[in-house]
């Protein structure tokens, strides 16, 4: 038995067809086997009608009980065989779903967690939930039935040689209605297409709406807005309602023309099949076989048809999956990185003037949040400086060895340089895995994180301690208590540069007081950068920086600075001006 998920490769995302030719070549050998299992099923269909039609006129026209007993053994040969294939058959489409579904969620999650915030910034959020969610339905169900496509043209291959060696015309009939059925479907297929791609569209518009709701829910209820806001999504919802009707009609003209045409071949085939047994120009049991092999010709043209379909359906899918693998990175790595720093290193940002000492806690305040913001992206390669020369640095502590961030490999900046801020998420999922990514840290370990974060209280919250389990975003857990949590796993992923961004801005000043001391003591002797205007944060650091208008006016201990630069105070203790006094 394979194990699902297997590595996925590295998909082509040139177009939506060669993304759907790459995952072909990749589950190549289930496809086939699906493939040639349901061909060998349906096979056994038209050789059943043959062996019916042999049995009439062996054994009852011929009154042969010999004969007769001989081809009901043929024909209970052959039920056992297509009742044996069933399951098998079933089993092996059944994967391909699952193979195929797997592989784009795992090549899409992948360029997801590589692009970072940048995919967030190039596409909606209903766009990449709708690939998630409805593209790979739509990859699975056409790769689940494409064993239909071998299964159908074997198929119509036996019937066509079986009806040319008992009758020339109705094997020349088979040869060429086929093709013809076929290209008569081909008008529908464009618009089709047209309507899905409008419904997918309208679809990831109305997802990306949703979210958007739920996230604002609280802010629009203190406003009074969720009414308004309520309503233009109940207008969107009915666009995207309509755009489905007009697909479900689309459909279904397609599935009535899969039903029409075999319908007119076998009444055809049939018409003509009995003038000419009443001519004497074939027996009774050919014209049965006859009979048997346009019902297994139907059904093959049929299944050619909805085959058509779901490729339709899963193109327009993977154009979208494509649309994610083929965005690029807002930060590319360099074609030639430079060698790495040696740790230990000083942080530095030229733009502003900041630097984060190796072995020691810096505080950083600025006096608006944006300056904040924008100066953490900096520091962890999230933001690229404007103007030459005002990149973010590593700088050797020992040899003084300059090293721009952009000119190191980005999964080695992410190693090294870890910026924890409160846009972060907790993921559904057990405590422990949460708090421990990579499920490294001991439960002494975890302990001890836990309780630097001062996110004791937290854990023994649950009965479960690190084994509860979390909803998505945490959202059991208080503002206060979400924030802890995530300092908690900050501290246990312990990277050499620590970069935090008002790590304690939603609990209260008992709480905030008792993270400042146990942060220091967790951090000390490594490199931690803490953003805050907080001054039971800032009273435990090595040293601080006030920076105003975008660079660094002010630098010493918190309450030196307290005493020395009016502005760091004003800002640090909230206070107003007037007149130039605080």
């Amino acid at each position: 038995m394979r194990v699902l998920p297997q590595p996925p490769g590295i998909p082509d995302h040139r177009s939506a067809n060669r993304f759907l030719l790459w995952l072909a070549r990749s589950e190549w050998r289930p496809l086939a086997w699906a493939g040639g299992v349901d061909s060998v099923y349906r096979l056994c269909g038209v050789l059943m009608s043959a062996a019916v039609g042999a049995t009439l006129d062996s054994g009852v026209v011929e009154g042969d009980p010999r004969s007769l007993l001989v081809w009901f053994g043929v024909l209970t040969g052959l039920t056992l065989l297509s009742t044996a294939l069933v399951p098998v058959g079933v089993r092996a489409m059944a994967f391909n779903w699952y193979a195929s579904a797997y592989r784009t969620v795992q090549v899409v999650i992948e360029r997801s967690v590589a692009l970072g915030p940048t995919l967030t910034r190039r596409l909606p959020s209903g766009e990449v939930v709708a690939v998630g969610t409805d593209d790979i339905d739509r990859v699975g169900d056409f790769y689940e039935n494409s064993a239909l496509v071998p299964a159908s043209v074997v198929t119509i291959g036996a019937v066509s040689v079986l009806m040319l060696s008992s009758h020339l015309t109705f094997g020349l009939i088979v040869l060429v209605a086929v093709p013809v059925m076929v290209v008569g479907m081909v008008p529908l297929l464009r618009p089709f297409s047209r309507r899905q791609e409008h419904h997918r569209t309208r679809q990831a518009e109305l997802t990306t709406r949703a979210t958007d709701l739920v996230a604002g829910l609280r802010v629009l209820r203190g406003v009074g807005g969720e009414r308004t806001v309520g309503d233009r999504y109940r207008e969107e919802s009915q666009r995207v309602r309509a755009a489905g009707v007009r697909v479900g009609w689309m459909d279904a003209a397609l599935q009535a023309v899969r039903e029409l045409y075999p319908g007119l071949l076998l009444v055809g085939i049939v018409w003509y099949g009995a003038r000419l047994a009443l001519a004497g120009d074939i027996t009774v049991g050919q014209l049965v076989a006859f009979y048997g092999y346009t019902g297994n010709l139907a059904v093959a043209v049929r299944h050619l048809m909805h085959a058509s379909s779901l490729f339709i359906s899963a193109r327009v899918a993977a154009d979208h999956v494509v649309r994610v693998l083929s965005l690029e990175h807002d930060h590319p790595d360099p074609e030639h990185p430079a060698d790495p720093p040696a740790a230990p290193c000083d942080l530095r940002d030229p733009a502003s003037g900041v630097v984060v000492a190796a072995g020691r806690t810096t505080g950083v305040v600025c006096s608006d949040a944006a300056g904040a913001t924008a100066l953490a992206e900096r520091l962890g390669r999230y933001r690229e400086a404007e103007g030459d020369g005002a990149d973010a640095l590593l700088v050797e502590a020992a040899t003084g060895r300059e090293v721009r961030l952009r000119d190191l490999p980005l999964r080695d900046v992410r190693r090294r340089v870890l910026v924890a801020s409160n846009s972060a998420h907790l993921f559904s999922g057990r405590l422990r895995e949460e708090l421990s990514p990579d499920e490294g840290l001991s439960d002494d370990r975890l302990a001890a994180v836990v309780r630097a974060a001062y996110a004791d209280d937290v854990v023994r919250q649950s009965p479960a301690g690190f084994d509860a389990l979390l909803t998505e975003r945490g959202r059991e857990y208080s503002g206060g208590q979400q924030q802890r949590l995530r300092l908690a796993r900050a501290f246990g992923l312990d990277p050499e540069i620590l970069v935090l961004v008002e790590p304690a801005s939603a609990v209260d000043a008992h709480s905030e007081a008792a993270i400042g001391a146990r942060l220091a003591a967790e951090r000390k002797g490594r490199t931690t950068a803490l953003l805050t205007t907080s001054p039971l944060l800032l009273d435990h650091t090595d040293h601080v920086l006030f920076v105003d208008g975008g660079r660094v006016v002010a630098e010493g201990s918190h309450r030196d600075l307290l005493a020395s630069a009016p502005g760091y105070a004003d800002t640090v203790l909230r206070t107003v001006s007037t007149s130039g006094k605080p």
